[in-house]
């Protein structure tokens, strides 16, 4: 795909939605870093229920740790895997309050020393929490980048720095966020949407979902001739 029209399908998507932004909800980069943790292999909805009633007693490393394991894992037993991801945020505050003064660090390298934070995560508290220009890539923006041809790439990696190189630098920042939504709700896995894709002239996946007709009209008459004879006779 070429830079015009990589150029046009950012614009597009920013027009359409100027202020793009996770749908986790949060108040402070803890609280994100803790929501993105819960979130891997969960919804954004089962986790946004779990911490809205968590962070109402606990929204820091000092006082997630308090709780400990057990603690935690009431609040968050609805989302998969909570066993595993409740140990994960206790040692993760653990080292924040030990290490990083109970502050969430700015940088990648410490970030993925967190337990149950890997590249993605750090890059979504990088560019979320902290403005970096870095992309995270999940399911939804690996498919968008190879079924639309925009950064074609046969793992998350290789399509990440696909991204970084052929996107627009004033786009940067929000293109993580453009992405997943566009791959959320528009170019989902099975069916997309292609009919009411504000970059379907642009995209270059070949086998488009058609526009869905609509079934033609009949008259009651030809789909219930009994009915029409009937009534024919009462006439005569």
């Amino acid at each position: 795909m070429n830079r015009k029209k990589i150029s046009a399908i950012f614009e597009r998507l920013k027009a359409a939605n100027p202020k793009p932004t996770t749908e986790l909800e949060y108040s402070t980069p803890f609280e994100l870093l803790i929501a993105v943790i819960l979130s891997a292999q969960a919804t954004d909805k089962s986790v946004n229920l779990a911490t809205r009633e968590l962070y109402k007693h606990a929204n820091t490393p000092q006082a997630i740790l308090a709780l400990g394991v057990e603690g935690l894992s009431r609040y968050i037993k609805t989302i998969g895997l909570f066993n595993t991801k409740a140990k994960n945020v206790i040692a993760t505050c653990k080292i924040l309050v030990e290490q990083h003064g109970g502050q969430v660090p700015e940088s990648r390298e410490a970030l993925e020393a967190l337990p149950g934070v890997g590249r993605k995560t750090a890059n979504v508290i990088l560019n979320t929490a902290f403005g970096h220009p870095t992309i995270a890539v999940d399911t939804h923006i690996f498919r968008v980048s190879n079924r639309t041809g925009l950064a074609p790439g046969d793992n998350v990696r290789m399509v990440e720095d696909h991204l970084l190189k052929v996107v627009p630098p004033k786009y940067a920042h929000d293109a993580h966020h453009w992405l997943i939504l566009h791959g959320r709700y528009t170019c989902i896995a099975r069916k997309p949407k292609c009919p009411e894709c504000v970059i379907l002239d642009l995209c270059e996946y070949e086998a488009k979902t058609p526009p869905e007709t609509q079934p033609e009209k009949r008259s009651i008459f030809a789909t219930k001739p009994k009915l029409a004879r009937k009534l024919g006779k009462k006439r005569a």
